[in-house]
């Protein structure tokens, strides 16, 4: 069941769920906006040209309140919004279509785990001819949050929690 604009204020009242900073006009009927952090992460050149996926992937990552994404280029980034599920709510991270439009492409693997707390890191992508002015606070998605039928058995205690700033892959750490 996706929850509702009341469910999620009173959630956020009791503190069963957890979003911060957060101001009122961010939650929407079925979501709640979130907005661009301010750092942003791209993986740094390898002399081979290649990134291996079994070795800890190496970034360069900036802290700044405005980004020149360029035609063709990757970036991770972050949201301003730390949050932490609880053990019986997942979120959906969808991208704002008017960005879309315009060729910005937002992912995140598009799925919050319950259980999980930090950042979200934001995978950004340029579809563009032209380079788009990114900036710190502006509306770049949302989330859909789904209410599960019970508590996970498992909630998320994986190799992101707690994240913050845009976080790149830990992909080496897989078992």
């Amino acid at each position: 069941m996706i929850l509702s604009d009341h469910t999620i204020k009173q959630m956020l009242d009791e503190g069963t769920l957890e979003i911060s900073p957060l101001v009122p006009g961010q939650i929407q009927p079925a979501s709640v906006d979130i907005r661009l952090g301010n750092t942003f992460s791209v993986i740094e050149d390898t002399s081979a040209g290649i990134v291996d996926l079994s070795n800890e992937i190496q970034y360069k990552t900036i802290t700044a309140d405005r980004y020149l994404l360029l035609p063709g280029q990757f970036v991770l980034a972050t949201t301003m919004e730390y949050i932490r599920l609880p053990n019986d709510l997942t979120a959906f991270v969808e991208g704002r279509s008017s960005l879309g439009r315009m060729g910005l492409f937002i992912q995140n693997a598009g799925w919050v785990d319950p259980g999980f707390s930090g950042e979200i890191t934001l995978e950004l992508f340029n579809a563009n001819r032209c380079a788009i002015e990114l900036s710190s606070g502006r509306r770049v998605g949302q989330l859909v949050f789904a209410r599960m039928d019970r508590d996970a058995d498992n909630p998320y205690c994986g190799k992101y929690q707690g994240q913050r700033g845009a976080t790149g892959s830990r992909v080496f750490m897989d078992k």
